[in-house]
């Protein structure tokens, strides 16, 4: 397991509570909805304000509503925050800032869940191989550590903990979410034909 917790770049996640058990090679690493989670160790305020995305690929979905996939956030639904989030019947996002949650379609499995601001007015937000504009303007990034399965900040405890599986994440500056989950998807789909 902990060779999955190599970045590709940038400094290593921490482990918060996964073992050996919760991580498939295949498909990722799967929460509990309640203790475990990664750390990036990257702060939501390492990017520009107008250049930033945050993008996990799910294998897994996940069961409970009102769940935090990735979030950067000192608060909840604090000023420039960022949030992707599972909902009861949907997925909900927000991208630097505070406003309400733009909520988008249900996911499905095997999904790059992403949102990718590049400019001050709106952001663009890609779940199951959709991608949607939202209009709503930048606030300055919250000063916390992007959590993965959960969000929250510092030494406070994990917020709406995620109970699905996630085979990648990424946290940087703006870019082409269709292009990374077209990237992502041949991934996972050549990881999963490689293993017998």
């Amino acid at each position: 397991m902990n060779g999955a917790l190599v970045p590709l770049v940038g400094t290593a996640p921490t482990n918060y509570n996964f073992v050996s058990g919760d991580y498939d090679r295949e498909t990722g690493l799967v929460g509990d909805g309640s203790t475990k989670y990664l750390d990036s160790n990257r702060n939501n305020n390492d990017d520009p304000q107008d250049s930033n995305h945050n993008a996990v690929y799910a294998t897994d979905r996940g069961t409970t509503a009102g769940m935090r996939i990735i979030g950067g956030n000192t608060a909840v639904y604090g000023t420039g925050d960022n949030v992707i989030g599972s909902g009861s019947n949907n997925v909900f996002v927000r991208q630097r800032n505070s406003a309400a949650n733009a909520s988008l379609g249900i996911v499905t499995n095997n999904s790059l869940l992403g949102a990718s601001r590049s400019a001050s007015a709106s952001y663009i937000a890609r779940i199951s191989n959709t991608s949607t504009s939202i209009s709503q303007s930048s606030q300055s990034p919250s000063s916390a550590d992007v959590r993965i399965f959960g969000g929250g900040s510092g030494g406070e405890a994990i917020q709406a903990p995620f109970n699905g599986r996630l085979a990648f994440y990424s946290i940087g500056e703006a870019l082409d979410l269709a292009a990374l989950d077209t990237r992502m998807s041949a991934l996972i789909t050549a990881i999963g034909a490689a293993i017998p």
